[in-house]
């Protein structure tokens, strides 16, 4: 019984002097923090040594250190670098104020009325940031919801977009007629400048565009079958099978240039002619008479003899004869080859050959032929001399279209800063947004 009374006086003699000794130590950091306040006016070093104060003492209990807890708290508010921190100090303040008036009842004691308006600035001041917090917080609410709409926009406009970009390999330039050859896994195509697609990329290899005409062919090289599109009336047709022109023709052979008056020239294989096709009216051209136009030929002397196996004479030569690509010249044959051997030009009575002059001349147009000479496409008058390159007068695009390449690969066509698609319109970004943020 002894032992235990003389350990709880050990304990309690313990507890008042571990007590007396954390008050003295509070009361040394509340007497600098007093004096830096009073001394120095350095209400940041007052805040230091009363937080170490706090360390030591569980609450305020003199109604003149609540003063001072309150006017630190205060006055360093200023110094914090966010709103929210500087609230946080100034409740600390008004905490401190509160803690005087419930040391301080009476309300005619010195500095009573002094603390009752400190308190009434410390809650204004609260009552201003909280406004100010509140205002910050409604306009990021506001621009977050417009952010998210804007975003929401963006969507939208890139899937309508996406929606009328065209997946194709490539588009060429329009003509004066608003259509293209455009490309697509290695097929050509026709396009028109809206993007509607008017011959689909699925057969042909090969194309040709010149003069209003464009032409589709299932092999570069050789071709058995072509597809005409005249860009003038906007109307296709697969050309008639070149065994209709010769039974025995498999392909139709060197394919020159369609000119402007829609005269085609080919050279299919196994034939003594070349085909001349009137891409207008659809119908192969012959020479209504061939012993007619034979016989005014030798009554000019262009011609020297001829027979009935369509065969002329001329300057001690036989030839195959070979119909006629307008403009007074014809094409000549050996009777044992399939290959053009000279032209012969009536106009002069000139004859070229074919090894050492031109290999294929085209259509007769505006006293122009086009011609291969090594390989190379040149152009002649009906004299077969050289003249300068045609100029295709159905190059130059005059719309308002314009082919832009994204960075997905595929094409969309502009029109007056407006993405078309067929009927379809989608305005640019900027526009779209400015348009419908507000609703």
């Amino acid at each position: 019984m002894m032992r235990l009374l003389l350990t709880l006086l050990c304990i309690i003699s313990f507890t008042f002097t571990n007590a007396q000794s954390n008050t003295d130590i509070a009361n040394v950091y509340l007497r600098r923090a007093k004096e830096a306040v009073e001394t120095n006016v350095n209400y940041k070093e007052a805040l230091v040594q009363f937080e170490k104060a706090l360390k030591y003492v569980d609450s305020i209990s003199d109604k003149n250190l609540a003063t001072l807890a309150s006017s630190i708290y205060f006055e360093n508010h200023q110094f914090q670098t966010t709103d929210k921190e500087k609230i946080a100090f100034l409740k600390n303040s008004e905490t401190y104020t509160r803690r005087y008036f419930v040391l301080e009842q009476d309300n005619t004691a010195e500095g009573y009325t002094k603390n009752l308006e400190s308190l009434i600035l410390i809650q204004e001041s609260i009552e201003a940031l909280e406004t100010k917090l509140k205002k910050e917080e409604e306009q990021r609410l506001r621009r977050e919801k417009a952010s998210k709409k804007i975003d929401s926009l963006k969507s939208l406009w890139n899937q309508k977009s996406e929606s009328l970009s065209i997946n194709v390999d490539n588009i060429y330039n329009f003509n004066t007629n608003n259509v293209a050859l455009f490309k697509k896994d290695g097929n050509f195509g026709v396009i028109d400048d809206r993007g509607r697609i008017i011959v689909a990329a699925t057969d042909y290899k090969d194309a040709i565009s010149s003069e209003g005409f464009i032409l589709l062919k299932n092999k570069k090289v050789n071709p058995d079958k072509i597809y005409s599109f005249n860009t003038n009336n906007k109307k296709g047709v697969v050309l008639p099978s070149v065994t209709e022109f010769n039974p025995l023709a498999t392909d139709y052979g060197q394919v020159m240039l369609p000119r402007g008056n829609g005269w085609l020239v080919t050279y299919p294989d196994n034939s003594f002619e070349p085909l001349v096709y009137d891409l207008k009216d659809q119908k192969i051209i012959r020479i209504p008479n061939e012993e007619d136009l034979l016989k005014s030929l030798k009554k000019e002397d262009v011609v020297d003899r001829f027979n009935k196996d369509s065969e002329v004479k001329i300057n001690k030569v036989w030839y195959q004869f070979g119909g006629h690509l307008g403009g007074g010249v014809y094409p000549l044959y050996s009777e044992d080859s399939y290959k053009v051997r000279s032209f012969l030009f009536s106009t002069n009575k000139k004859i070229i050959n074919a090894d050492a002059g031109f290999e294929y001349i085209g259509a007769y147009y505006k006293e122009t032929f086009q011609a291969i000479k090594k390989g190379k496409v040149i152009w002649i008058n009906p004299e077969g001399v050289k003249v300068s390159d045609v100029k295709d007068g159905y190059k130059n695009y005059s719309g308002d279209s314009k082919v832009v390449q994204l960075a997905s690969g595929a094409y969309q066509i502009i029109r007056n800063n407006v993405i078309v698609l067929g009927d379809e319109e989608l305005e640019k970004l900027s526009d779209f947004l400015r348009k419908h943020k507000k609703n």
